[in-house]
């Protein structure tokens, strides 16, 4: 006897996500989640009235079907998940200039220049002529093989990998883009459409992660030390005791999975080891005003290029992406640093991380030194899956792979770094689950 059906590991929106249509099944599933609360990163900071989003920052209307169906399913409603409703800016040469990630981008320029706008129109109609050929579920299928941002880009003028493809991709995914691929940008941003169609939680990011938890068993500040499997079911030690299940879920970033799976099969091992992450750090400031950059548009991101600073990647608005993240007359800046800088800034001081990247955003934001009341450190080792070129070329075989005792869900299975890829894996997962341990039934 076994003492669960399914142990999941990981209460981020994949574990939430896998663990909530299994009991939806009748199974006997619990999740592991070594922190103290759920969502992962996902999750929300709330302080004195503010609201931090310590990962995620936003969903869209487009490219996130999986995710509206399981709101659909919570009862959540459209005024919990308001439009945003403002611009991406970028900076260049002293300015920000709106219309980055916008249709309209190709006219109004968005920091490119007349020579480059011409490219963007070009790489813009070819995209759209091939859209279909472009599926966010498989990457690896896609027109641009296993190509980095940075050798796609080497077709087009030099303006648009500096201000467009790597702002983008360093705010967004924390990426360098001469390690990650473009088709895994490329697919993402055709998916998700432009800003228009882009929403946020009202009450936090970790919204879903909280009403999905609501109706599951959820252990929190559970520590997993180990997974094995064992003929046809497997075996946790959690917090030193013993646990068995019929299946086990890995829902943890991929090195972690690595990790904790102490016998995985040779043929998960080679795209495990490809799935490598970033990290992602950012300080957020609380404001006793509500400072904004200065731009023709509202903006509730500004991109800073690595080609204009090398410890910023960009500056969430917080208060313009939603009013309710900050106390009335108050406001919330969230402050990203650049993915080159993050290694160094992760083990130091936290002191010294607030004065680096404060410092750096004072001269997109004169008055912060006078207007920042408090801060907060956030950072995740494992942030985002990183979408090498060895990725690609191991995920066909890995998602081939027949279905075991201990499987595996997270952005990086989709090597799509977004909620949306988390969801849909561990749909995935849990579609797996059930259908070997049916099988299992039947055979019996």
């Amino acid at each position: 006897m076994t003492d669960l059906d399914v142990a999941v590991v990981g209460a981020g929106i994949a574990g939430l996500t896998a663990a909530h249509e299994l009991t939806r099944a009748g199974l006997d599933v619990r999740v592991f989640e070594v922190e103290p609360r759920v969502g992962g990163r996902m999750s929300s900071f709330r302080h004195e009235g503010y609201t931090i989003d310590q990962g995620a920052e936003q969903i869209s209307l487009r490219g996130y079907r999986a995710t509206w169906e399981l709101l659909r399913r919570q009862r959540m409603t459209a005024d919990e998940i308001p439009l945003i409703g403002k611009s991406i800016g970028v900076w260049r040469r002293g300015r920000a200039h709106p219309g980055i990630a916008e249709r309209t981008g190709v006219l109004t320029g968005a920091g490119l220049s007349p020579r480059a706008r011409l490219d963007l129109a070009r790489f813009m109609a070819w995209a759209s002529g091939r859209k279909g050929e472009f599926d966010p579920d498989r990457p690896e299928s896609t027109p641009l093989g296993s190509r980095t941002i940075a050798e796609f880009a080497r077709s087009y003028h030099p303006d648009l990998h500096d201000y467009l493809f790597q702002p983008l991709a360093g705010c967004f995914f924390g990426w360098d883009t001469e390690r990650s691929t473009a088709a895994s940008m490329v697919s993402l941003l055709l998916a998700v459409g432009d800003t228009g169609c882009w929403r946020t939680y009202s009450e936090g990011m970790d919204s879903l992660a909280l009403s999905l938890a609501e109706d599951l068993d959820v252990v929190t500040g559970a520590a997993v030390q180990e997974v094995v499997s064992a003929g046809e079911t497997a075996r946790l030690v959690v917090d030193g005791r013993a646990v068995t299940a019929r299946s086990v879920l890995l829902c943890v970033p991929a090195p972690v999975a690595a990790r904790l799976h102490g016998n995985p099969p040779g043929r998960e091992l080679a795209f495990l080891r490809a799935s490598t992450f970033t990290p992602v750090l950012k300080v957020s400031c609380l404001l006793d005003r509500p400072l904004v950059p200065e731009s023709a548009k509202p903006l509730y991101i500004l991109l800073t290029p690595e080609a204009e600073d090398d410890m910023l990647s960009g500056i969430v608005v917080d208060h313009a992406k939603h009013p309710g993240r900050a106390p009335e007359g108050r406001g919330l800046l969230s402050l990203l640093a650049n993915a080159r800088s993050v290694p160094t800034l992760l083990d130091a001081p936290r002191e010294d991380v607030i004065r680096w990247l404060t410092g750096a955003a004072r001269q997109y934001l004169p008055g912060l030194a006078e207007a920042n009341v408090g801060n907060f450190v956030h950072s995740f080792r494992h942030g985002l899956p990183e979408a090498t070129p060895e990725a690609l070329q191991h995920r066909s075989a890995f998602m081939n792979r027949d279905p075991g005792p201990v499987d595996y869900a997270g952005d990086w299975v989709m090597v799509r770094p977004a909620s949306e890829g988390a969801v849909r894996s561990g749909a995935l997962a849990a579609s797996r689950t059930l259908a070997r341990l049916r099988s299992r039934r039947v055979a019996a």
